[in-house]
């Protein structure tokens, strides 16, 4: 009963996130087509959709002209990034869910070590995750100013911050967050060998 109960909350979830996906992209096209059609600038139909669609093309065209791209591309770039941040949130709720899915079925067989192991798994998950996101929301440059990437960098610095130190940059690229991925890999691999087994 509570698998069943947890696989609905997921497929009602990524059926939640999909829909808004398939709606900003249909936002945005339609944007496209407007400038297209030349429709009146001032007129009833293109002030809402420029009302609904800048919130989100704004800050991208911002971000493209700092990487000195044509700023023209932002709507495409934004139905990427919609689709991209989509995806974790997906994953995000999947990793939730089942980590949950985990610790209740090791509730009801009375394995503490399985408990534990679960709640460590789906930690480590979500951190990956969080470690991810922060690198997706820096290359869009929001600033730390922003509350999000606030969030962000106070949870994923603790294992950034010193893996930064000892790593060094190879050519302008930072490689700690690859690194950080590998560990979390092994540590993740280590509890399925141990805890999960």
């Amino acid at each position: 009963m509570t698998y069943l109960i947890i696989d609905r909350l997921s497929y009602f979830s990524t059926r939640i996130v999909i829909t808004i996906i398939i709606l900003i992209v249909g936002l945005i096209v339609a944007r496209l087509l407007a400038e297209v059609a030349n429709l009146n600038y001032f007129g009833w139909t293109y002030v809402t959709i420029r009302r609904l669609t800048d919130p989100l093309i704004v800050p991208v065209r911002g971000a493209l002209r700092g990487f000195r791209v044509d700023p023209k591309y932002a709507p495409l770039v934004t139905i990427l990034i919609a689709i991209l941040l989509g995806w974790l949130a997906i994953r995000l709720t999947d990793t939730v869910l089942s980590t949950i899915a985990g610790v209740m079925g090791a509730v009801q067989q009375g394995a503490v070590a399985r408990i534990i192991g679960h709640l460590l798994y789906g930690f480590l998950a979500i951190y990956a995750l969080l470690i991810f996101t922060r690198i997706v929301f820096s290359w869009v440059m929001l600033s730390y100013s922003n509350r999000v990437m606030r969030f962000l960098f106070r949870t994923t610095e603790p294992l950034l911050g010193p893996l930064r130190r000892v790593i060094p940059p190879v050519g302008m690229f930072d490689i700690s967050a690859f690194v950080a991925f590998i560990v979390i890999w092994v540590f993740q691999a280590a509890i399925q060998g141990t805890l999960l087994r």
